[in-house]
Formats: structure tokens, sequence, C-alpha cells
């Protein structure tokens, strides 16, 4: 029996996949559960169509994501912060903060999770954040961090 897979199944399949499966295995296990629906031909047209649907949304993604490196590339963003007297920061420059100004100063909004930090920026002057946008696209951001 040919059915389509609605959710990954451990040693069959991913979701979406066309498999070839026995009568038993299908009608007792696969369908009941929800794991899989028969491969009809409405069933087929409905899956080759989020198939096609998924595909666009990825480009459309990438094509995002690299419209967003360009914006991002050249950028400079300025952040003041209190510290003390040995060029130290009290406290550090988190992912969190570079998002909210870049959403303030420049209206661009990236979450702060894809801003590679390993640890906060903890000493004024110029700094470079990698921005990971999508697999494979990454932008340079120079942060410059000055004196309140």
């Amino acid at each position: 029996m040919k059915v389509i897979l609605t959710q990954d199944v451990k040693n069959q399949g991913k979701k979406g996949q066309v498999l070839n499966v026995s009568d038993g295995y299908a009608r007792n296990f696969l369908l009941p559960r929800g794991l899989a629906v028969e491969a009809t031909a409405v069933n087929l047209n409905s899956q080759k169509g989020k198939d096609d649907a998924a595909a666009f949304k990825k480009t459309s993604e990438q094509e995002n994501a690299k419209s967003a490196a360009g914006q991002l590339s050249g950028l400079t963003l300025t952040i003041t912060a209190k510290g003390g007297s040995a060029g130290r920061l009290f406290g550090s420059v988190t992912a969190k903060e570079i998002s909210e100004e870049l959403k303030v100063k420049h209206n661009i909004d990236i979450d702060k999770r894809k801003i590679v930090l390993d640890e906060g920026i903890k000493t004024f002057g110029t700094h470079e954040v990698i921005i990971r946008l999508y697999a494979g696209i990454s932008a340079k951001l120079t942060v410059v961090v000055t004196e309140a």
C-alpha cells in the first residue's frame, strides 16, 4: 500500500515522503496513529502543492537574507554605555541590546539569536559582530561602543 507520511517515522522516512509499505503496517499502525495518509490522487496533488509552497518559502527566505546582508554589511552601529576608567564597561553590551539598537536607529529587525557573540562586549571601542541571517548567509556589523 502506498502512503504519504504526515510525520517523521523512525526507520521508515521523513514527513511528506511517499512510501510503499505492507497493508497491515499501514492499516494497523500508520493510519490509526495519524502518521500517514493513503496515497490517493487527491492526497498526492495536495502533497505536491505543499512541497512547492515550502520550496517557494525557502527561496524567498534566502533572498530576504541576502538583501538584509547587503544592508548590514557596511553598517556601523554606535552604542553608548557606562564604564570605568580602565576602558571596561559596567556590565556588557549583549546581542539583545545590539538587536534593539538596530531596530531603533536603522529600522532593521534582527532576532537576537542570529547575532553571534561568544560573550557580551565588555570594552569600549570598535568590535566586529557576525550576524547569521540564514544557513550560509551572514553579515559583518561594526559596533562602536562609546562612553556615556
